[in-house]
């Protein structure tokens, strides 16, 4: 009798943990649609272990990406500042990427060998990322630091540019340097939004110098305790608009400036990339006039992670709701418009709240809707 006990123990404790796990992934993963000619991926380029300054195993950090459903990450240590060598040496700084390699083997995710130059302002810190050897990046020369990076064919992009850690004022702003590396053709990218905080200064950088704009989350600890993820929180990426689902499509679309940025439901790109996505995001799935009124029932379907927050700017109201409508993310939202006709078409514009692509700019989308 004792043991029947144990074991049937045993079996409910494995069948909630089942139960748990697969409830838990449903709600963390992240989902953004395909836009027209390229395939959606999801990256994070900025994170570390405890080969720099982190917190956790390379094989962590690749877990975690697979329950976020991410298409790529970039473990990028500090080459420089290296708080745990008494405990982990490493001469080999390739080592994270080896490991988290191993680790992804067999699996849906793309690593890639990066690591992050960290010196003081100027330059500050920045990562380079598709590196063939990390090791050889131990330069003291910050400039040359960057042309080794390039003799690897490296993409790189500078990090946190408002960190007020090194900018008190939390204003990113170009210094001599950068602009010495921009025309040098040695720094390719901007974050725009770094961890827990965003910069509207980085964004009108990246839009000014034709920097590709990122996103990432800089994790030291855990993803789950840094972005509350079981509570509906999300990390930082960048949402990359490749070829295929290869690095060397995912270095080119890197490369030529196909991103957007997805943080705290808010998605922050060029105005080519942001509407695509956006658009291919929304879709009407009904639409009929409510019995003998002209009042037009609109169902709409989101099939993103994110919320859409949308002004009303279409000549006409809303019988439901205010000029200000909220489409909650991978769900249905219904709309009821008051035509004052039986109109067979018309178009719904908007004003997109949760999308920026300058400083204080959003951007509008029409949607064309026919009844039938």
């Amino acid at each position: 009798m004792k043991k029947f006990i144990i074991v049937s123990s045993f079996i409910l404790l494995v069948s909630f943990r089942s139960d748990a796990h697969d409830h838990y992934k449903h709600q963390r993963t992240i989902s953004f649609p395909d836009i027209p000619g390229y395939t959606t991926l999801k990256v994070d380029l900025h994170q570390h272990t405890v080969f720099s300054d982190g917190d956790v195993w390379p094989n962590i950090r690749v877990e975690e990406a697979l329950k976020d459903g991410l298409d790529a990450i970039s473990l990028t240590e500090h080459l420089e500042y290296q708080p745990h060598k008494g405990d982990i040496p490493h001469p080999d700084r390739n080592r994270t990427f080896v490991l988290a390699t191993n680790s992804a083997k067999n699996k849906p995710l793309i690593v890639i060998n990066g690591s992050e130059i960290t010196r003081k302002m100027p330059p500050g810190h920045s990562n380079a990322i598709f590196l063939t050897d990390a090791t050889k990046m131990l330069i003291p020369d910050s400039i040359e630091v960057f042309r080794e990076a390039k003799r690897q064919g490296a993409f790189t992009f500078w990090n946190h540019p408002h960190w007020s850690g090194q900018r008190m004022d939390g204003s990113a702003q170009l210094t001599d340097m950068h602009k010495f590396l921009l025309k040098e053709k040695l720094l390719d990218g901007i974050e725009v939004v770094n961890d827990l905080s965003y910069s509207d200064e980085a964004l009108q950088i990246g839009l000014d110098n034709n920097l590709t704009l990122i996103g990432s989350s800089d994790i030291h600890g855990l993803i789950d305790w840094n972005y509350d993820v079981p509570e509906g929180g999300h990390r930082p990426i960048t949402l990359v608009f490749a070829k295929e689902k290869t690095e060397a499509s995912l270095k080119e679309a890197l490369l030529n400036k196909r991103t957007v940025v997805w943080f705290n439901n808010t998605l922050i790109g060029r105005e080519e990339f942001l509407v695509p996505l956006i658009n291919s995001s929304l879709t009407l799935e009904g639409t009929k006039y409510y019995g003998k009124t002209s009042i037009l029932t609109v169902k709409m379907r989101n099939s993103s992670s994110t919320e859409y927050i949308l002004e009303n700017n279409s000549e006409y109201l809303f019988y439901d709701n205010t000029n200000i409508i909220t489409l909650k993310a991978n769900s249905v939202t219904t709309i009821e418009v008051k035509v004052m006709q039986n109109l067979p078409e018309l178009q719904l514009k908007f004003k997109v709240l949760s999308a920026v692509t300058a400083p204080k700019t959003h951007p509008s989308i029409t949607i064309p809707v026919t009844v039938k």
